[in-house]
């Protein structure tokens, strides 16, 4: 099993190997071209991003600025939609379906690393084989994630949820829930009561 590969399985996993730190590099090159860019560059931005994001569908829209950590960890759904700021450290993998909402400066963080210094610090005699292993995140289809909101690791947030602003996700949400706070949690269910059409003072 290569780095990668470890990485990948929640392996404890050195993220200098050499390979890994091509990968990361090219991201994080193209990252930055991609936000050196303008809104209406629009052929130059789908090219950057399919190479930065090779798994992911075309149709989808990042403002930027963003940040990306490796981008071949990150598969994204069609009808995406990504405010500004957005930060994917991708050493686990993200999943993220269709008709999802990103708004600004959220941060999606699958790299987990040890509680104990000890285990932490350099030690160049550690029989350790990495210090940081990774935990997925899956957001299924028809998600809102509002401004300023952090998911880490090992979450799935379920299909048709909204992610209330400054909120820090650190365990699944079910589906068509509205869950707030820090940590997160579901305040209730989304219904037919919650239809737009309903709101009469906004027409």
């Amino acid at each position: 099993m290569n780095e990668n590969e470890r990485m990948l399985a929640g392996k404890l996993s050195n993220p200098r190997e050499p390979e890994l730190l091509k990968r990361q590099k090219l991201a994080h090159r193209l990252t930055k071209m991609y936000n050196d860019t303008f809104d209406d560059e629009t052929e130059k931005r789908s090219r950057l991003l399919k190479e930065l994001l090779p798994n992911s569908s075309e149709r989808i829209y990042l403002q930027g600025p963003i940040f990306v950590d490796y981008g071949t960890h990150i598969k994204i759904g069609d009808h995406f939609y990504g405010n500004t700021n957005i930060t994917f450290l991708d050493s686990g993998m993200i999943t993220i379906g269709d008709n999802v909402l990103l708004g600004p400066n959220v941060s999606l963080v699958t790299p987990m690393h040890p509680l104990r210094y000890q285990d932490r610090n350099f030690n160049a005699n550690s029989d350790l084989p990495g210090k940081e292993y990774t935990k997925p995140i899956t957001i299924e289809d028809n998600c809102w994630l509002a401004s300023n909101v952090t998911v880490v690791g090992g979450v799935t947030i379920g299909n048709g949820s909204v992610i209330g602003a400054g909120s820090v996700v650190t365990r699944d949400i079910p589906a068509n829930s509205l869950a707030v706070g820090n940590p997160c949690r579901v305040l209730r269910k989304i219904t037919d009561q919650d239809d737009i059409r309903l709101k009469k003072e906004l027409f």
